[in-house]
């Protein structure tokens, strides 16, 4: 039986992810730990990563265990070795993987051959590890993450579609504004809806943030060109005229709206300065939580842990 995994917000079945997010509380709370004492993870980064990075080696750290950082230059991975058979040669001196890459293939790919678990770390479809956070951070302000509106604004990409899963798992209503031509995974995007068809729910597309935005609780934008579209962001910057989350689309939300970003954020563009470091925005907060939650997700893979 291949160990358990991380990929997507999928990959925990519903039932488990309230023990997991207790969790996470928990070890906010109780900072160092020792369930992972003996243990190594190997942290390997294909894309350049600040919280990722950081929120994973010290959360191995605070778990009492050993984190192994390899990038793709420090490594073989640049000069071509298989993504295969750096699986095999990692499972034979760590306990976990965490990988953060392109394609979703790779993390799969890297899982299939791995005999450890597999976490994502960010693919360019899915970003699990960060979604997870921002469910436990609108659970740890607003108290819940169901009966509440949720919008995203800006670009269909890895955090848009991890967001349209987390709405189909658990019956989220989410709505994302997108521009033309520029909206999610149509395939990940039909999964979720089937889904709510028995979690309830709804998921609508819109091009227009203000329609976006009117009533929700929680309104999440990220950056318009993600790594490896640098050379889109002048065209992207055009299309994404009007979709800049400012004080205006932050008033159109509840009241007691908070507002997430992952991070980086490029003032100016997809958000304001004023709302980023304004008091609907919980994006320091959503950035530590990286930390908490991750140390939950470790436990949970390498440990079959989810509380406690």
């Amino acid at each position: 039986m291949k160990p358990r995994g991380f990929l997507t917000l999928g990959d925990v079945p519903v039932e488990q992810w309230p023990a997991l997010f207790d969790r996470a509380a928990y070890l906010k709370a109780h900072r160092n730990q020792t369930t992972l004492a003996g243990k190594s993870v190997a942290l390997v980064f294909e894309k350049a990563s600040t919280r990722t990075r950081v929120s994973f080696e010290v959360g191995v750290f605070e778990l009492g265990g050993h984190a192994v950082v390899l990038t793709s230059q420090g490594s073989q991975i640049a000069r071509g070795e298989p993504i295969e058979d750096t699986a095999r040669v990692l499972s034979g001196y760590c306990q976990g993987i965490v990988l953060r890459t392109f394609g979703q293939e790779r993390v799969a790919t890297l899982q299939r051959h791995a005999s450890v678990p597999v976490i994502n770390g960010l693919s360019d479809q899915h970003h699990p590890c960060q979604v997870a956070t921002d469910l436990f951070t609108v659970r740890e302000k607003l108290g819940r993450i169901d009966g509440l509106r949720y919008a995203w604004i800006g670009d269909g990409n890895n955090m848009a579609n991890s967001w349209i899963e987390a709405a189909g798992l658990f019956g989220l209503d989410l709505q994302l504004a997108c521009p033309e031509g520029f909206g999610p995974d149509a395939d990940i995007l039909r999964a979720a809806r089937d889904r709510q068809a028995r979690s309830g729910g709804s998921i609508t597309i819109t091009s227009d943030p203000k329609a976006a935005a009117a009533g929700a609780h929680v309104i999440s934008t990220d950056v318009w060109a993600s790594m490896g579209q640098e050379d889109e962001a002048a065209a992207r910057k055009k299309a994404f005229a009007g979709y800049c989350v400012d004080a205006a689309l932050v008033q159109r939300g509840a009241p007691d709206a908070i507002v997430l970003h992952c991070l980086p954020a490029h003032r100016g563009e997809e958000i304001t300065g004023d709302v980023l470091d304004g008091p609907h925005s919980l994006a320091w907060v959503q950035a530590e939580n990286r930390l908490h939650v991750g140390k939950a997700i470790l436990e949970h893979v390498l440990l079959d842990r989810v509380s406690g």
